[in-house]
């Protein structure tokens, strides 16, 4: 009968409850005032309302959690088949909230089930961490990898294509423990020293590809037998030493403790490093006095002169008594009749035995604690000393690594939350992403590899790649984006068909030298890339078919790119003689450097779009920092030369940083916040580059700012790129023409740039000139064949005209015979952009040509050329 009321008295029971709730927050509110979203605590103390009944305590007396806040009592009265009935329902606010009792979880969770009666995203069921208390999401997993995969001895699932191929891709080499007959190579292919198969097409291409550049040795191909290598280059710049191998880095890395070439020439011969007594030796060799050891300021690049620095002097604490003279002793030997300072400090007779605390809490606003002598003020969890007797909060949300994302202060304590699209685990407190596993892509030279960061399957994606190395996808799409550097193109393909040579298509194939770094505009379309050849920045369409350089000027040696659609910045880094990490508009303009300190050789960059961070690694420091988007706020999340060799890029995602690394090829992942647990998801690779994750939160979506309205691309001739949004007034995008056009007046369409014009104009010059030269021929030619012939008979007169002045024009007219106006060329007339300085490109030029008198003057027409005789 109960149970039939509440059913069919929903509603009326839910307005009931409202009431009730209302009616206990006004009780409340009468002696302190909280917004209408927060809950009031029985102590007047104010916490947002959703955490009100969440299982959690934020109230200090608890009273967020209590019985009386999360469980109401309201009378029901149904009137259904049975007549009125009245009863006294008790109801825990926990049915409709968070879950402290016992719930159905969604179909979309998984229930841990136990008395923690918890739910957990069904994607973290089997990923191999416990996110249920009991453990009950990573129980009865099926251990058995999917059809067609092979199974390493330390259980992770590999692609078929990885068994028997001379590399151990599993880490433990089982994959390689069952190979029967030594690897066959195909008839279109060429067997390595090392066993390994490569294309016979590629072999003497001056391209080592053999892991022993056996493919490219003097036996096969003649020649030094000298490895091609990107960064190779005819001749070094004097600020710069050339490797053995023919790469060229700066000169004053040359002989400081830490190879950089990378055949390690650059440690060759290289004195012994030794400093003098009086001073401290850096890790990398170099010397600096030993006074700057230990003085809170980092000295050696390396910043190991402030490593294990601890102040041995320190006396703290309450085992610790400091006397007067600076002595430390123990606390328990103060005011025990023995003297044991030198100058008797610890026995005064005035205050041994004397509790200050006695008397009006000794001052301390909460906590006072009296000591043998004196006292000491204490305070509460989640408060500090402000001076040394009054409490005050502490902030935990100033500590970086207290939140995975979401920190809130409140008096006493903080609380962490997750961003959309995130849910908190509720073991570890840290936020993982809804949805379906991520899973990570990254170059290996040859081809492009998968790792699912949950089952742990390895696959391959993209193959048979002469040299991939930039990396970037379209996760709505399902594409991938990626730069061959020794054909100089930019691919995309589908993913799941990106393994089909014939599916691989070609975006931009010409005028690249080395691109190097690539990102994808997932909002407008648009493909950004850095190119070291030639030293510029470009953008195209995402089909390749529009492009244009956006930056070209005061770059040395960029590298890697990121991109922040929202926002509409773009991020670069630039490791050349002055290393930096920059920032500009997506459309080039508001260009600023991000970080220029400390920093020496940056590669790979990458946002945490989540936390607004920007983070890179340091293939020189051995290093991996941030910076938030303003460029400060720097933190240093890991600072190991063991661990961190030549970290090359790098991708975040959640709580875990990966990377790669060239001289332990290698790929790793550790915590972001901590910068502990290491581990390396793939080793025994070919030279790994680029690395992205692949989830739907790494590229969040939002409106294409180019194809608001109906109009489309903007109304742009060209390319619609997406402005910086520095204020809420900035434009939402702007128009860009190709390379050697700008904008016109109406700033979408395009016309001829000043170059362009200059070109133009000395084209019609020279035409000019031409005309002029062949027609004095032609003059001089007529004078000298024809004879004069003068009569008296005034019918019939012939005569040569020789003192007539003969010009040619070069004009426009409305009819032919009508002569045009002459308009000098007008004083500061722009070559450029139509509109530009009131001005556009001239185009006709008059030449004076013969007569007795002079022009004084070139003159220029903006009509239709024709040529005309003036008699």
């Amino acid at each position: 009968m109960l149970l039939f009321c509440l059913k069919h008295t929903r509603l009326t029971l839910l307005s009931s409850l409202s009431l009730s709730l209302s009616a206990s927050v006004s009780l409340r509110a009468a002696r302190k005032t909280c917004a209408p979203a927060e809950f009031a605590c029985f102590n007047g103390q104010c916490v947002p309302g959703r955490w009100r009944c969440d299982g959690e305590a934020e109230c200090p007396d608890g009273s967020d959690e209590a019985e009386e806040t999360c469980t109401v009592s309201c009378t029901c009265f149904c009137s259904r088949l049975y007549g009125t009935v009245k009863t006294t329902v008790v109801i825990s606010l926990s049915v409709f909230s968070m879950p402290t009792g016992k719930q159905t979880c969604p179909p979309e969770k998984f229930d841990c089930g136990g008395s923690t009666n918890k739910c957990v995203s069904l994607s973290w069921r089997c990923d191999g961490e416990k996110d249920c208390e009991n453990g009950a999401d990573e129980e009865d997993c099926a251990s058995a990898c999917p059809s067609g995969e092979f199974m390493c001895g330390n259980r992770k699932c590999l692609a078929a294509v990885y068994v028997c191929d001379g590399d151990d891709d599993c880490g433990d080499g089982s994959d390689e423990l069952k190979c029967t007959s030594p690897l066959t190579c195909g008839p279109n292919h060429l067997r390595c020293n090392t066993s390994e198969c490569v294309p016979l097409m590629w072999s003497c291409d001056g391209d080592p590809d053999c892991s022993d550049s056996s493919d490219e040795g003097p036996e096969r191909c003649g020649g030094d037998g000298v490895p091609y290598l990107t960064n190779r280059r005819a001749n070094c710049t004097a600020g710069e030493f050339r490797c053995a191998n023919g790469e060229c880095i700066r000169l004053t890395w040359k002989c400081d403790g830490d190879p950089d070439c990378k055949d390690k020439s650059d440690e060759a011969d290289c004195p012994l490093l030794t400093c003098r007594p009086d001073e401290f030796q850096c890790g990398d060799g170099s010397c600096i006095h030993g006074t700057k050891q230990c003085n809170k300021v980092h000295d050696c690049l390396d910043q190991s002169d402030e490593s294990g620095c601890v102040n041995a002097t320190k006396c703290e604490g309450p085992l610790k008594f400091q006397c007067k003279n600076g002595e430390c002793i123990d606390s328990s030997k103060v005011c025990d009749s023995v003297k044991d300072c030198k100058d008797r400090s610890d026995e005064p007779k005035k205050e041994c035995g004397l509790n200050e605390c006695m008397i009006n809490n000794g001052g301390c606003s909460h906590v006072c604690m009296d000591r043998p002598i004196g006292f000491e003020c204490q305070c509460p969890t989640g408060y500090q000393l402000l001076d040394k007797k009054t409490c005050g909060d502490i902030d935990e949300c100033e500590n970086p690594d207290a939140c995975s994302q979401i920190c809130i202060n409140y008096k006493g304590d903080f609380k962490c939350e997750c961003y959309e699209g995130y849910e908190m685990d509720p073991v570890t407190k840290t936020c993982k992403a809804e949805g379906k596993s991520p899973y990570l892509l990254f170059t290996n030279r040859h081809e492009i590899r998968r790792i699912d960061l949950v089952k742990r399957d390895y696959s391959q994606v993209v193959s048979t790649q002469k040299n991939a190395v930039a990396l970037d996808l379209d996760v709505a799409n399902n594409r991938v984006f990626w730069c061959d550097r020794f054909h100089r193109k930019i691919y995309s393909a589908f993913i799941h068909e990106a393994g089909d040579p014939s599916q691989q298509v070609p975006l931009v194939d010409s005028s690249l030298q080395t691109p190097v770094g690539l990102a994808l505009d997932w909002l407008q379309h648009n493909l950004y890339w850095t190119d070291s050849g030639d030293k510029s920045i470009s953008v195209a369409s995402v089909d390749g078919t529009k492009r244009r350089v956006l930056i070209n000027t005061d770059l040395s040696e960029p590298r890697a790119i990121a991109l922040d659609p929202h926002h509409g910045f773009m991020y670069w880094s630039d490791w050349g003689s002055r290393a930096k990490i920059e920032k500009a508009g997506m459309n080039g303009v508001d260009r600023q450097v991000l970080v220029s300190d400390n920093i020496e050789w940056p590669n790979g960059i990458t946002l945490d779009v989540a936390n607004k961070r920007l983070y890179w690694v340091d293939s020189k420091l051995h290093l991996i920092s941030s910076v938030d988007l303003n460029g400060a706020h720097r933190r240093t999340h890991l600072s190991l030369a063991e661990r961190l060799g030549h970290p090359y890029a790098l991708a975040v995602f959640e709580d875990r940083i990966y990377w790669t690394d060239r001289d332990k090829a290698a790929v790793f992942m550790a915590n972001r916040l901590t910068g502990q647990d290491i581990h390396t998801l793939a080793e025994n690779l070919n030279d790994p580059h680029d690395i992205v994750v692949f989830h739907q939160l790494r590229q969040p979506q939002g409106p294409d700012s180019c194809n608001l309205g109906n109009v489309a691309n903007g109304g742009c001739e060209y390319l619609c790129l997406k402005a910086p949004q520095i204020t809420e007034h900035s434009p939402k995008y702007t128009c860009a023409c190709p390379d050697g056009q700008d904008l016109g007046p109406d700033m979408r369409g395009c016309v001829p740039g000043k170059a362009e014009c200059d070109r133009s104009a000395a084209l019609l010059l020279v035409f000019g000139l031409v005309c002029a030269g062949v027609y004095l021929v032609w003059r001089n030619y007529r004078r000298n064949s024809t004879k004069s012939m003068n009569f008296d008979n005034p019918v019939y007169r012939k005569t040569t005209g020789e003192g007539e002045e003969d010009e040619i024009h070069i004009g426009r007219t409305d009819a032919m015979g009508h002569h045009a106006h002459h308009h000098p060329y007008p004083q500061g007339v722009g070559m450029g952009v139509v509109g530009a300085g009131g001005g556009t490109c001239p185009q006709f030029i008059a030449l004076p040509l013969g007569g007795s008198m002079p022009d004084p003057g070139t003159h220029w027409y903006t009509e239709q050329p024709m040529l005309s005789t003036a008699k």
